[in-house]
């Protein structure tokens, strides 16, 4: 009887742990298959700020941001005082084809830009050694109007020139769609829902218009079609919000 009831009680125990280590395998395929859902595929919209956190983003060769914080859902940048240097945020993820949307809104007198295929390394210190901008500038008060289209709001910078009258004035909201497509071939910036520039983003055409720009003697600029992307300090207030982004 006594062994009989030692056969029943090893029995249960080895069901127990069983079940037990198939709850746990079930429990491990949930979360993977969870993690994996919210993944996005290519096509779909991944958001990257929504107001709540700066999860996807950090410093540009650095860590947590400092002078980058949460107001009323709008991310903003605000220049320390007595800064002794830039504080460009960029994303976790490294991106290639992709359409990338935002609001953004740039102080008096304000100057910034968004840059994308940026590589990270101490030696570069900072994106645009190795990313092309998109400009953002108050085309009104800034001094850099003056250097021509190519400066203005909308433009690939120092590449392809904006049109006057699209931009909103410092102190209002725009917003940009931005297109880079290395299969397609194109990139594309739309302001305000108007389409103000396309360029070619690869080969002899892409390679004419570095030639004729500032960049064309940088050694390391534009070398990869995969980077991060970038949200330029340029010591003036600059606030985006409604981030989001779709890989192509």
């Amino acid at each position: 009887m006594k062994q009989l009831i030692l056969s029943v009680a090893l029995a249960m125990a080895l069901f127990t742990s069983c079940k037990e280590k198939a709850e746990e395998a079930k429990t491990e395929e949930v979360a993977v298959a969870t993690t994996e859902a919210t993944q996005p595929e290519d096509g779909e919209w991944e958001v990257l700020f929504d107001g709540n956190n700066l999860d996807k983003w950090h410093a540009y060769n650095g860590e947590a941001p400092t002078q980058w914080e949460i107001v009323d859902d709008a991310l903003v940048f605000t220049p320390a005082e007595n800064s002794d240097g830039s504080e460009n945020l960029v994303t976790n993820e490294e991106y290639t084809s992709f359409v990338l949307k935002m609001d953004w809104m740039i102080s008096e007198g304000g100057n910034s830009g968004i840059m994308w295929a940026v590589e990270e390394d101490p030696k570069y210190h900072e994106p645009y050694a190795t990313g092309p901008e998109i400009q953002i500038l108050d085309d009104e008060r800034h001094p850099d109007t003056k250097a021509g289209p190519s400066h203005r709001s909308g433009a690939l910078y120092d590449m392809i020139g904006a049109p006057e009258g699209v931009v909103n004035p410092a102190g209002e909201w725009n917003s940009y769609e931005i297109t880079i497509d290395y299969n397609t071939n194109q990139g594309i910036i739309v302001l305000n829902g108007e389409e103000v520039v396309t360029f070619p983003v690869k080969g002899e055409g892409w390679e004419d218009l570095v030639s004729n720009s500032k960049f064309a003697s940088w050694e390391a600029f534009a070398k990869t079609d995969t980077g991060l992307i970038a949200l330029q300090d340029h010591g003036h207030q600059v606030s985006f919000k409604n981030i989001k982004i779709k890989k192509l």
